[in-house]
């Protein structure tokens, strides 16, 4: 067997790691609210939702979400992690009904085994025809909560203040 084979056959009978066995902490059906910043002459937008995560024979979780929009709808969320051994990063992405926009991460777990940061490029909040980068964190507070806390890299080089803060909680 050539080193290619040997390297085709490993990607393709992938073993779980125990940074994926970290993601199961993600598992299952969970409730949310959250807390937006829409900018510094407005009040902050208040809303909530469900998440249900499953599975992907233990190497990737698929997160379904959905949530009010300011406007009343109902908004999408799909959420996919994983992790690449070879890169020795937490991979993913996340897309929504609300815009076009596919958002690409790539992450890792902090020394405490509880925050795990995932940045991301996006459409700047000041000029859309700009990219920005952005992070999504994730961080276990238990087993029957967690929170998603995301920013973004400002022009001065500097990561923001919280724009959204969500708290999720296991349901019973």
């Amino acid at each position: 067997m050539t080193t290619s084979d040997k390297e085709q056959q490993d990607m393709c009978n992938a073993k779980p790691q125990a940074e994926h066995k970290w993601l199961e902490k993600l598992l299952g059906d969970w409730t949310f609210e959250a807390e937006c910043n829409m900018g510094p002459d407005q009040p902050p937008m208040k809303n909530g939702g469900k998440e249900s995560v499953k599975s992907l024979d233990g190497l990737w979780i698929v997160a379904e979400g959905q949530g009010k929009m300011p406007d009343g709808d109902i908004g999408l969320t799909m959420m996919t992690l994983g992790y690449d051994p070879k890169k020795n990063r937490f991979i993913g992405t996340w897309v929504g009904s609300m815009m076009t926009h596919m958002w690409i991460y790539d992450g890792e777990l902090d020394a405490s085994g509880k925050i795990l940061t995932l940045t991301a490029e996006g459409p700047s909040f000041t000029d859309p025809s700009k990219m920005t980068k952005y992070q999504d964190i994730i961080e276990i507070k238990n087993d029957n909560e967690r929170t998603l806390r995301s920013r973004f890299l400002g022009e001065d080089g500097k990561w923001s203040d919280y724009f959204m803060t969500a708290v999720y909680k296991r349901k019973a």
